[in-house]
């Protein structure tokens, strides 16, 4: 790699430049910090907006427009048959990944944060080396870490020509038929995404559940999608072997103690992520890493190393881009001197699957395992005058609250747009509501948002639009 010559000061450098990185930078500028934001990528906003959530979610709604218009039959309309074309569906993800990244690039400038192509090392704790940059050091007083995370790969598949979620969103092409190896949110998405496009998809759990860390009761709507617009959903089943003889993988799985070998033209793990803490020198500084790469840190974000703060994926807690975020303006403002923290009470999970599932605060689950006494209730979309008229009724909202109290634990929302919906009940979370705040707060009708309204009252004993118990 090239290695530039000049050396640089800055008062707070970032290093990576994904929803957690270029957040951080921009508010500490607005803060009023000299600040340098270093991406080794061409492109800025991280795995995120270039290689995940951002086309994800634009080719998942290319998908849901193609199967709206098969349904729309049922509602009085009828069209010619809807034909997918893989160059103009990428073209168009392209451009709504393009116009994002140069928003950011403009913002910056805006901003005045000096923009540094390169990778970076520490050298000591308070100056960094950088490869392929015109710069060739950086010394600063506070640096912020958000370098992401990876994808996981299965060992059985070094050197075949597996894709990761990098590859599958590029759309090389739709194959016959599809091994998605993992039932997580990854998994999924890209699962409805192919079998949108007329892929045969099968799916390989090694869980007996779909969607680890979701209720039963809210990923079972995705689990029945699933089984209908896949070729096979096979939960409990692990993948022990994998070759390819230059056209198809033979893929052999175990479940029950039994093995078999099938055949797919492709293969695409989704097992995971993995923190990129290696080779960027913070053994040489003294930074704390644990067994798994993640780095430890206190509420206000700073590391073992209190002028080092890490956010993101490198950090314990959830993988997401709105976790990653928050995490940074927080390291921003306390930087800046203000008295912050990451002190959230908690951080809301999606998943654009078909239907959409999204959660909150304290699961069923949890509260099952911590033996805690919650009241839980539900209210179904099949009931709610919005979701009729969309014609999707397959899902519910439910609520757990304190039984004594009425304060709101947490909720869950599986069925139309729930990756919207769910912001009202985090808020509910972060404010401390109760059962009757929510309830008697008017709900624009007809619209989704009524579903945890109508939960709300359901759990309060007068939910009107619900049979009443005998």
């Amino acid at each position: 790699m090239v290695m530039g010559s000049l050396s640089q000061e800055t008062e707070v450098v970032v290093i990576g430049a994904g929803p957690g990185g270029y957040v951080a930078a921009l508010h500490a500028a607005d803060l009023g910090k000299e600040v340098m934001l270093i991406e080794e990528r061409p492109r800025l906003g991280g795995v995120c907006l270039i290689e995940g959530c951002i086309p994800s979610k634009t080719l998942i709604h290319a998908v849901e427009l193609k199967h709206q218009a098969e349904l729309a039959s049922k509602m009085g309309l009828s069209f010619s048959d809807v034909k997918v074309d893989p160059a103009g569906l990428l073209k168009w993800k392209e451009s709504v990944v393009d116009g994002l990244t140069k928003g950011i690039a403009g913002l910056m400038k805006n901003r005045g944060v000096e923009v540094i192509k390169g990778r970076a090392r520490f050298t000591d704790k308070h100056t960094l080396s950088l490869e392929g940059a015109d710069v060739s050091a950086i010394t600063f007083k506070h640096c912020i870490l958000a370098t992401g995370s990876r994808v996981a790969r299965l060992p059985m598949a070094e050197g075949l020509p597996v894709w990761t979620s990098k590859e599958a969103l590029d759309i090389p092409s739709v194959p016959p038929c599809l091994l998605v190896i993992g039932g997580g949110y990854i998994g999924l998405e890209l699962g409805f995404v192919y079998a949108g496009l007329g892929s045969k998809v099968t799916v390989v759990e090694v869980l007996e559940q779909l969607l680890t860390g979701c209720d039963t009761d809210l990923s079972q709507p995705v689990l029945k999608s699933a089984q209908k617009k896949f070729d096979a959903v096979m939960l409990g089943t692990k993948v022990t072997g994998m070759k390819h003889d230059g056209k198809l993988f033979h893929v052999t799985v175990e479940a029950g103690g039994a093995s078999k070998t099938l055949e797919f033209d492709q293969v695409l793990m989704a097992v995971g992520r993995k923190p990129n803490t290696e080779a960027i020198g913070l053994d040489v500084i003294g930074v704390a890493v644990d067994k798994g790469g993640f780095i430890t840190t206190d509420k206000q974000k700073r590391t073992s190393v209190p002028h080092i703060y890490a956010i993101g994926d490198i950090t314990h807690g959830p993988m997401l881009a709105h976790k990653a975020s928050r995490e940074g303006k927080v390291a921003a403002e306390v930087i800046a001197g203000q008295n912050s923290a990451f002190d959230n009470v908690a951080i809301p999970a999606v998943v654009f699957t078909d239907p959409e599932v999204a959660w909150v605060g304290l699961t069923e689950t949890e509260a099952k395992q911590a033996n805690r006494a919650v009241s839980i209730a539900s209210f179904p979309a099949m009931a709610l005058g919005r979701a009729k008229t969309l014609g999707v009724t397959d899902g519910k909202a439910k609520i757990l609250s304190d039984p004594e109290s009425g304060l709101i634990l947490g909720a869950g929302i599986v069925g139309p747009h729930a990756s919207d919906l769910i912001a009202e009940a985090a808020l509910a979370l972060e404010m401390g509501a109760t059962l009757e705040d929510l309830a008697v707060t008017i709900h624009p009708h007809p619209t989704l948002s009524e579903l945890l309204m109508e939960a709300a009252e359901v759990a309060l004993g007068h939910g009107v639009h619900v049979p009443k118990k005998k």
